[in-house]
């Protein structure tokens, strides 16, 4: 990995919220490492995924959606942002083409100008437009603002384009050894992704109810059986009309969430795990520096 010519460096993929990053990440990586959901503020943590090709090696930094911070947890997410456009060799600005242009997306545009990093556009989601041409007046638009190095077209989620961009990613970052091993996939540990796969479930379960007051953490994983190891994931709300509607009637919804999640996380081991999980009540846990330090969500 280390020939004459091999690229590396890192990527941040940057965006508003519901753009299309994790899910563009997950395909990339080939497996589920970042939650998705369609609730706005999905990503909490800086997940980074590794894509390694023949002639490069490309680290993803899948960073939370760009949105106005309110409580403690919001300005920790923007700070994260922030540092990671301050800390890549490379910005992929994702823009939902398929939503008109609102303020939020002038905001994303002036952040990714002011970190004066080389850029690509990536205009996602040109499955739910019906003719290609419509995208011309949004290219015109980004063009006449910022000087790209591409723009790129994209599916997330059917995978169209989605090596083109990886081929563009790949000229554009330095000459460099490889940062990661080849066998790596992401940076991040187990414990984390784990409480990130039971989170997605909460939000694909519990629709509108409780989109943004839910955490969750793996308090602990013991691995004193090799075949099977306990993992046991704490689910953090503020009330306890939120525990019922996340425990369900009689315990059915709770468990739904467990099956669902124990799944994706066996998927990403390899092997099978028994899944335990408790719903905490925590008052405001969103603006309690310690509850946020415990969840890893960094300051």
């Amino acid at each position: 990995m280390e020939e004459n010519n091999f690229r590396a460096g890192y990527v941040a993929l940057v965006g508003r919220p519901n753009a299309g990053k994790s899910t563009l990440l997950n395909h990339l990586v080939g497996e589920k490492i970042a939650a998705v959901s369609n609730k706005p503020q999905t990503t909490r943590h800086k997940i980074r995924g590794i894509v390694n090709r023949g002639e490069s090696q490309i680290v993803f930094v899948d960073t939370p959606g760009v949105h106005k911070p309110g409580y403690l947890l919001n300005r920790r997410m923007m700070a994260a942002v922030h540092d990671a456009l301050l800390s890549v060799d490379l910005v992929v600005l994702m823009r939902d083409a398929s939503v008109s242009t609102g303020n939020g997306d002038r905001f994303v545009l002036d952040l990714v100008k002011n970190s004066e990093r080389p850029a690509i556009l990536v205009l996602n989601k040109i499955d739910k437009i019906r003719k290609r041409e419509d995208l011309l007046p949004l290219i015109e638009l980004y063009s006449g603002e910022h000087d790209f190095k591409a723009i790129i077209p994209v599916s997330a989620l059917k995978g169209e384009a989605v090596e083109v961009l990886l081929e563009e990613i790949g000229k554009n970052l330095p000459e460099a050894p490889a940062i990661f091993a080849e066998d790596e996939m992401t940076d991040q540990p187990m414990r984390i992704l784990a409480a990130e796969m039971v989170r997605e479930k909460i939000l694909e379960s519990t629709g509108e109810e409780i989109p943004y007051v839910t955490a969750v953490i793996t308090e602990k994983w013991d691995d004193s059986d090799p075949k099977m190891p306990k993992v046991y994931c704490a689910i953090y709300v503020e009330r306890n009309s939120q525990k019922s509607i996340i425990i369900g009637k009689q315990g059915s919804r709770i468990k739904d969430i467990g099956t669902k999640a124990r799944r994706d996380i066996e998927n990403l081991l390899g092997r099978k795990i028994y899944l335990q999980l408790f719903v905490k009540v925590v008052k405001d846990w969103r603006n309690r520096e310690r509850d946020l330090d415990e969840m890893g969500i960094e300051a």
